[in-house]
């Protein structure tokens, strides 16, 4: 290809999730409030956490993070989203458009693997409930989240490697609300085909892969759990099953996004609204709402506000 001809191009436009002006300010409205909860339901999780001596242990130390996680995933594309709702043009720099999709990737693989990491924690417990806090101790905790970043950092920096290597001359327009890899491919002034299957192929590698490794934890657990008491038994079902719901939500538009793509714009759009709003905005309150743990916590910090309200 001659390279010698091709135009830089600055800026790309992003058509958005709709043309409607009165439905635009509807869903202004809405997603600026469910990014409220967002921000403040996963940072009030990670507070209390911090502050209760009660939810030191190794699985509410990745709940944090998971919380952590979801607010940063959530932030990288939802207000940029909010703010082009009010905007005739709605552009995004060559600069931020490789942002999002490095933050996007980023963050998105270390929470695929995050996930993995806490189905483990959940494996030791439930079947080797003799040596958790032997397995399960704080250096282990934090290497495995080590781990989680920086699979998610590699697994980004491998698909920008490609990325900022493509030539972009002419199309600029993305039917969708934020960059992502297979949309930008269709703009580069190449035959992308190859490489949209093949970078698809990358990010699909790791969802399975998580995805599968999850499958069988959990499948291991609930066979270890049906041999117990039935106390034993309730108890290891629920929490479970807060997992198994945040690993359904967060790697179902995954699947349907990298491995087995639709192709329908409206899917596309609805699939990436779950997987970066609806996702991050979900996973504080199944956690919280099926944790009895996380509840009593909450007494008991409601309980010392008003204690030392009262005292002032």
């Amino acid at each position: 290809m001659d390279t010698g001809n091709l135009s830089v191009v600055s800026e790309f436009v992003l058509l958005g999730l709709c043309q409607s002006w009165a439905m635009q300010v509807l869903l202004l409205l809405i997603f600026f409030m469910l990014y409220l909860i967002i921000v403040s339901g996963n940072i009030a999780i990670m507070i209390l956490i911090i502050i209760d001596t009660h939810l030191h242990s190794p699985m509410y130390f990745l709940l944090a993070n998971l919380s952590f996680v979801d607010m940063w995933l959530s932030s990288v594309t939802t207000p940029k989203m909010i703010t082009d709702l009010v905007r005739e043009n709605k552009t995004i720099s060559f600069g931020g458009c490789m942002c999002q999709i490095l933050f996007v990737h980023f963050v998105g693989g270390g929470e695929m693997v995050l996930l993995v990491v806490m189905a483990y924690d959940r494996y030791v417990a439930i079947c080797k409930p003799l040596h958790y806090s032997t397995i399960m101790n704080l250096q282990k905790c934090l290497g495995l989240v080590v781990i989680s970043w920086t699979i998610g950092f590699v697994h980004a920096m491998s698909q920008m490697a490609v990325i900022m290597q493509l030539p972009f001359c002419g199309p600029r327009e993305m039917d969708s609300f934020f960059c992502d890899i297979p949309l930008v491919i269709k703009l580069a002034c190449m035959d992308s085909h190859s490489l949209g299957m093949l970078m698809n192929a990358d990010s699909g590698v790791l969802a399975m892969t998580c995805f599968i490794l999850l499958l069988i934890s959990y499948t291991y657990i609930l066979f270890t759990v049906r041999q117990g008491s039935k106390t034993s038994a309730s108890r290891a079902l629920s929490t479970c099953t807060a997992h198994i719901t945040v690993v359904v939500l967060f790697f179902g538009p995954c699947i349907f996004i990298y491995v087995w793509p639709l192709s329908i714009t409206w899917v596309d759009k609805f699939l990436a609204v779950f997987y970066s709003v609806i996702t991050p905005l979900l996973n504080p309150a199944i956690y919280t709402l099926r944790n009895k743990e996380i509840k009593n916590a909450m007494k008991r910090f409601r309980s010392y506000y008003l204690h030392a309200k009262e005292n002032i």
